[in-house]
């Protein structure tokens, strides 16, 4: 920013040298060239800033698109994690059920197979 201010401040000052001085017929066109040239510079300045600024912005722009869908697969990840903690739980309730299940239908089967054999 202090480059752009302090290049357009010095053509100012050029401009209002040139525009100052009378000049010779014969060498207006030499001035003009050198007006054009610094004019042609600092346009050329202030285009690079400008294209320096689009790709902050734009680098700023991925940035936050890379922390977001960092904070999406993390969340997706532990939401995950959730998930497969819930399913091994349910699953041992599962098989303990079904132990209960089988110990009871033991029991039962013992107690038919006693009180057949007492008839």
């Amino acid at each position: 920013m202090k480059k752009t201010i302090a290049t357009l401040i010095a053509g100012l000052f050029a401009t209002a040298a040139f525009a100052q001085a009378p000049t010779p017929a014969a060498t207006t066109p030499a001035a003009a060239k050198v007006e054009a040239k610094v004019e042609a510079k600092v346009e050329a300045k202030q285009e690079k800033q400008a294209a320096k600024a689009d790709v902050k912005e734009t680098k700023a722009a991925a940035k936050a698109d890379v922390k977001e869908a960092k904070q999406a697969a993390k969340a997706d990840v532990k939401e995950a994690k959730h998930d497969a903690k819930e399913a091994k739980h349910e699953a041992k309730a599962e098989v303990k059920e079904a132990k209960a299940d089988a110990k009871q239908a033991k029991a039962e089967h013992k107690a038919t197979t006693v009180a057949a054999a007492t008839k």
